[in-house]
């Protein structure tokens, strides 16, 4: 079974561009095939930036995507790492994904060290087709 963690960035993505690539991803996570991997500090994360004005996103959206996170998701709770990271907030993210051997499917590439299992939605899309 694939292990995934999933960056903010693309479930806002998800919110703002239904038919896009990351809804695919987003709507993915109840696949029986997929291991969705989150903690509580990632929760926290997803609804903090989903609850910010500047999206405007309806309750009802931010809720839809939390209790689809809850309901399918399975719980990590990841060794924190002290790789430098440009933004200390993605390293939950990082750290997740590394401790269970998961693809962090990211937006935002630069933010992490270049290696194999981050992935863009773009990338991660193709790489399940192969």
């Amino acid at each position: 079974m694939q292990k995934i963690v999933i960056d903010t960035n693309v479930f806002v993505s998800a919110l703002l561009t239904p038919n896009g690539n990351c809804a695919k991803i987003a709507n993915a996570i109840s696949d029986e095939e997929i291991h969705f991997c989150y903690n509580d500090r990632i929760l926290f994360e997803y609804k903090y930036i989903f609850s910010k004005d500047k999206f405007n996103f309806e309750i009802e959206k931010q809720n839809k995507i939390i209790n689809q996170i809850i309901k399918w998701g399975h719980i990590v709770e990841p060794f924190i790492s002290n790789i430098p990271l440009p933004d200390e907030n993605d390293r939950i993210f990082y750290d997740t994904a590394k401790t269970v051997n998961a693809i962090l499917i990211t937006g935002n590439k630069k933010h992490y060290p270049k290696e194999n299992f981050i992935k863009t939605p773009t990338e991660y899309l193709k790489y399940i087709k192969k």
